[in-house]
């Protein structure tokens, strides 16, 4: 296995966390008793799954030890059978292992942004939206869009994702970078073959009980009227809200809620989100410096591409993993891709 899966520390730290679930004042604090209980819940997964897997192994090395007294044709093919299916299952707890960073079980977001490029840009954009939501609703994770602005002819100009489920932030992670699409342009009267370019952003959902400080004097809130999503209510009241940071730059907008101090708190999550992935960038870089290697994770570079003319590939620049079915990775099914970051990692 590429990660490694300790048994006896997972089964202590669900003894912990169950001492602590126990305690009489445990839910005083909901946000904190909610992250604990579904630690909890991924943790007894993961253990049984492990202690399945390790039955399983035991009963097929018996199968086979009888095989080698007496063969049996129908014993062996069954065997092969369940042994494909252990590999299968291996694979799959394998990935899990190597989602051990921190935040990794955690809800996060997501944002999209087009490049250069206008229209085509915009179209490109959209459809990355629709790959990731198809994506969430393959993983059964729930997502909602707390931020949409429309392209101006086509498409969208900026989108973001709350997306919630078991490991979240750990597989969406590895989609931060930019996103490259060839194709015949349909906006383009004369069929030629034009090249987009979107970025894709990732930050976790951070505890609120952690503390990542944002001083007051650092931010601007400017609150505005919502468009797109949310009814009548939301389209005429000043409930959306923009936050800026100075010292980072850093703009988060959200309109998705109905009140002004919902949406506040939101950006605040997102704001906090980013602001921990911009530390622990430039914690990797370095790290990266004092080994005197390069790393790829600036948020501008090209992480993968999408041929649609004229022929049909998607190919991740870091791992080098492809696929020749090019609709299928579009209609979400880019969980090889992400497998292929966390093994090469």
């Amino acid at each position: 296995m590429g990660g490694h899966f300790d048994i006896e520390e997972k089964t202590t730290k669900i003894s912990e966390i169950e001492k602590i679930m126990n305690e009489p004042n445990f839910w005083d604090d909901i946000d904190k008793a909610n992250n604990l209980n579904k630690e909890l819940t991924l943790l007894k997964k993961e253990t049984s799954t492990y202690n399945n897997l390790t039955k399983e192994t035991l009963s097929n090395n018996e199968i086979l030890e009888l095989l080698e007294i007496e063969f049996s044709d129908e014993l062996a093919n069954e065997l092969d059978k369940d042994i494909n299916t252990l590999y299968t299952k291996i694979e799959e707890l394998e990935i899990a292992t190597l989602l051990n960073g921190e935040y990794a079980s955690s809800d996060c977001y997501l944002e999209i942004h087009p490049g250069a490029g206008g229209t085509e840009s915009c179209d490109w954009a959209s459809m990355l939206q629709r790959m990731y939501q198809r994506f969430c609703d393959k993983m059964n994770y729930k997502y909602e869009i707390i931020e949409q602005q429309a392209g101006e002819e086509a498409g969208i100009k900026s989108v973001t994702l709350h997306i919630k489920g078991d490991y979240a932030y750990g597989y969406l992670k590895c989609e931060s970078g930019v996103h490259r699409l060839v194709r015949i342009s349909p906006f383009d009267s004369n069929k030629r073959r034009h090249t987009s370019f979107a970025s894709v952003s990732v930050v976790p959902e951070i505890d609120q009980n952690i503390n990542i400080e944002i001083k007051d004097e650092d931010i601007r809130i400017d609150v505005y009227c919502a468009s797109g999503h949310g009814g009548q209510g939301v389209n005429t009241t000043p409930s959306a809200v923009r936050i800026t940071h100075y010292p980072s730059k850093i703009v988060v907008t959200c309109q998705n809620e109905r009140s002004q101090l919902q949406n506040k708190e939101q950006a605040m999550k997102v704001l906090k989100g980013k602001l921990y992935r911009l530390e622990a960038e430039r914690k990797e870089k370095e790290l990266a410096m004092l080994k005197g290697i390069s790393t790829g994770i600036d948020f501008g570079s090209q992480i993968r591409s999408y041929v649609l003319e004229p022929y049909t590939l998607v190919k991740d620049t870091r791992s080098n993993f492809e696929m020749g079915d090019a609709a299928k990775v579009l209609d979400g099914e880019i969980k090889p891709f992400i497998e292929s970051i966390l093994k090469m990692k």
